[in-house]
């Protein structure tokens, strides 16, 4: 039972991070979206690319206590997975935008929902494992 706790708590704290990076996400997508007119797609891409490098570095201090000297390595496995987040992101994103005609930043919520899933649980057993 201890480790169901020690998985629940990590994911609050994952999920707490990431709640900062929704920040980060919806902030630089809406400049680059609204302000900057740049295509909503590139838009999102480039919000969920800066929340993730934000959220690395606050998962690796604070989440996972990542004691791993080859930052490099690890943030590029942190990457990798984000960047599959980010096609699952870009597919709800498009399946709610484009074919269900929803609101893009309702769509939007949906679709970091699904992300945050699949990040969660491929850093656990990837990018964090030791």
């Amino acid at each position: 039972m201890a480790i169901d706790k020690v998985l629940i708590y990590k994911f609050l704290k994952f999920a707490a991070v990431g709640f900062s990076g929704l920040f980060v996400d919806f902030g630089i997508t809406y400049i680059f979206k609204e302000k900057i007119k740049i295509n909503k797609y590139v838009s999102n891409a480039m919000g969920f690319i800066c929340a993730a490098t934000s959220n690395y570095i606050l998962n690796r201090l604070w989440t996972f206590q990542s004691a791993n000297e080859n930052v490099a390595t690890e943030y590029g496995s942190f990457m990798v997975v984000s960047a599959i987040g980010l096609g699952i992101n870009s597919l709800v994103l498009w399946i709610l935008t484009d074919k269900m005609k929803w609101n893009f930043y309702i769509s939007k919520v949906f679709a970091i929902g699904c992300a945050t899933l699949w990040n969660f649980f491929a850093n656990l057993m990837f990018t964090f494992s030791r």
